[in-house]
């Protein structure tokens, strides 16, 4: 997953809102979404879009978030712990205040990893989060 991006220091990307963080590490989870369900052979779009939707809701990003918990390091945990507790103006009414803090948490985390050119490392989560999520 090595796209267009100069890597940033730790310490540039700490200095981002934390919602602007979990902006992009939405698109970066979405897009590792969409690439898995394409790649698995579905081909119809209803479909497609019906599968990712079961990967990025953020019902089965807080389920990903609490098994990737054990896996975070202690920058890591704090990354998710910042998104998990910021106060976003609005939660959509299909999801339930927690699993919006964990998957803003999740994305947050994603969202860091990637401004600092961490891929390998956002390619172990995915994998360990789309094993939890396909069993």
């Amino acid at each position: 997953m090595e796209l267009f991006r100069e890597h940033m220091d730790i310490a540039v990307v700490r200095e981002y809102p934390t919602l602007t963080l979990a902006h992009i590490g939405d698109c970066v989870y979405e897009l590792l979404a969409r690439s898995h369900v394409v790649q698995s052979g579905i081909f119809k779009v209803s479909d497609t879009h019906m599968k990712t939707v079961a990967l990025v809701s953020a019902e089965a990003q807080h389920k990903a978030a609490e098994a990737l918990l054990c896996m975070l390091d202690d920058e890591e945990t704090a990354l998710f712990m910042r998104g998990r507790n910021a106060k976003p103006k609005t939660v959509p009414k299909h999801a339930a205040l927690e699993e919006y803090s964990y998957a803003t948490g999740l994305e947050t985390l994603f969202g860091a990893l990637y401004l600092q050119g961490k891929n390998n490392r956002i390619l172990e989560l995915w994998q360990a989060a789309l094993k939890e999520l396909e069993g």
